[in-house]
């Protein structure tokens, strides 16, 4: 696909009500993995789109099924995949477990391809229960580098995170003994992201409430990927002539250039349904001091960025 390079991707980057985009570059492609956003009985699925440029965006329907996850039953949302030794680990929330009596949690698929299809890796969920008073929903998978890979996730106000071991379907142990770190930060409610810049770790979450216009992003900045993580304030919300409820988001960088895409949610002016929510995508500038600039939600989106091969 070309593009010209006063073309624009346009905001939302694809047609279809979706949320919580996890954004990658995998095999020379921009990949996006969403929520399909509809009421819980129907999240029954997960789409992904993939295009060469930010602008043209081709759909990969049904990457992973419910019927394919023998513990999920309810819904799946937040997906967070990863590339390790050629192959692709998906990170999902599945059933909204409200106890630790439920079945449900966060769970692990694998496939050769970013465009799947996925199968569960253990059978099982890979969390299953509230640690630090943590729902187990909204994974986010980061591997730093030197190679540590880190989940973080988490919902009702807190947040955890947990070390993966090589196999990326089990769980490490930190050097203080502890499995899953409380790093909560102020305000945090669920959509935890990780990136990392200049040696500096920039964790971000979403705030507000997921149905409300209030909901956004905020983040803090770190010299560990476990923290400590002190709020510097939003970076992305709702601006009332475009659209509101802008957040849980994922992050892409222009490999080899400080140049970075906040890939996000939001709903448009039109809509009253919390679940009519669209993926959308603008850029995202750091300050000389490192800190991050509030990101300008738009209509045009972003021009085309063609990935040099």
């Amino acid at each position: 696909m070309t593009s010209s390079s006063s073309k624009t991707s346009g905001n939302p980057i694809f047609p279809g009500w979706y949320a919580d985009p996890e954004a990658r570059i995998f095999e020379g492609n921009y990949w996006i993995y969403p929520t399909y956003s509809a009421p819980y009985e129907q999240q029954a699925f997960f789409d992904a789109f993939y295009s060469k440029d930010l602008v043209e965006w081709t759909k990969v329907e049904n990457i992973l099924k419910m019927a394919d996850i023998s513990w999920a039953w309810r819904a799946m949302w937040a997906p967070s995949p990863i590339e390790r030794g050629g192959k692709y680990y998906y990170y999902f929330a599945a059933n909204d477990i409200q106890s630790d009596d439920e079945l449900g949690g966060i769970g692990v698929a694998v496939a050769d391809k970013p465009e799947g299809p996925f199968r569960d890796a253990i059978g099982r969920p890979l969390i299953d229960k509230f640690h630090h008073g943590a729902q187990p929903i909204d994974p986010h998978v980061y591997i730093d580098d030197d190679g540590s890979a880190y989940l973080y996730y988490g919902g009702w106000g807190h947040c955890n995170v947990v070390k993966l071991n090589e196999d990326m379907i089990s769980l490490d142990t930190f050097e203080d003994g502890e499995v899953y770190k409380e790093v909560t930060p102020e305000l945090f409610v669920e959509g935890p992201c990780m990136i990392k810049r200049g040696g500096s770790y920039y964790f971000m979450w979403a705030e507000g409430g997921w149905g409300q216009p209030d909901y956004s992003v905020a983040y803090a900045i770190s010299s560990s990927p476990i923290g400590p993580f002190e709020r510097v304030g939003k970076i992305l919300q709702q601006n009332p002539d475009i659209a509101t409820s802008a957040g849980h988001h994922g992050m892409i960088q222009i490999p080899g250039e400080d140049e970075w895409y906040i890939v996000y949610h939001r709903r448009p002016l039109t809509e009253t349904d919390r679940n009519h929510r669209a993926v959308c995508i603008d850029r995202m500038f750091f300050n000389e001091d490192g800190t991050i600039q509030p990101v300008q939600i738009t209509f045009e989106g972003v021009q085309a960025r063609p990935i040099q091969e």
